[in-house]
């Protein structure tokens, strides 16, 4: 065993000085504070690295909730949608009522795309470190998937009003229900970032 090392270094003779170091106790000073300024900021980065990576992380897990939501709503929607031409009252429809049925199953079936889109994104990026796209492009297609369901909603109004009341009252409500949606939906949290 050495002098000055191990547990009973501390009562032997001191450690041979190293030929390297610095000479005199103000370099030994300054090396010391370059050395901890550079593990601070490797550290600080590393923090900041790690913050960012925890805030996609959970910024992707809150999409995905929202996500969940607004695909039950779609898939039932669609659902039934997909069961009205199979329905009796379905041949009574006029030439326009059956446009716009067609239009609603359209609309309804590119919202299902939307709202699923990032799970596919997800499945084919799965492990090639892309969450930070992969949060960004799925927030573009939720707010779009959001945008399509209230105009299908709003549809649906309109072609329900139309068979039951008429055109002029399936107009009417059909305007309320897209008011109460970009008002819900838009309005009411734009009011709130004030």
């Amino acid at each position: 065993m050495r002098a000055g090392s191990g547990y009973l270094g501390a009562m032997t003779a001191p450690d041979p000085p190293d030929p390297g170091a610095p000479s005199d106790r103000g370099s030994v000073a300054a090396a010391y504070v370059r050395r901890h300024a550079a593990a601070t900021e490797s550290s600080e980065r590393s923090s900041d690295e790690e913050k960012s990576a925890e805030q996609i992380t959970r910024n992707w897990n809150e999409l995905l909730q929202e996500l969940r939501v607004m695909q039950t709503g779609v898939q039932i929607l669609t659902g039934f949608l997909l069961t009205v031409p199979f329905t009796d009252r379905f041949t009574a429809l006029d030439d326009r009522q059956r446009t716009v049925y067609l239009g609603l199953l359209v609309g309804s079936v590119l919202t299902t795309c939307l709202i699923v889109a990032p799970v596919s994104f997800h499945r084919v990026l799965f492990r090639k470190q892309q969450r930070p796209w992969l949060v960004k492009a799925s927030n573009v297609c939720a707010r779009l998937g959001l945008a399509a369901l209230g105009l299908v909603s709003a549809a649906v109004v309109l072609l329900v009003f139309d068979v039951v009341v008429g055109t002029t009252a399936a107009v009417v409500a059909s305007l309320i229900v897209l008011a109460l949606f970009v008002g819900l939906w838009l309005g009411v949290p734009l009011l709130a970032r004030r």
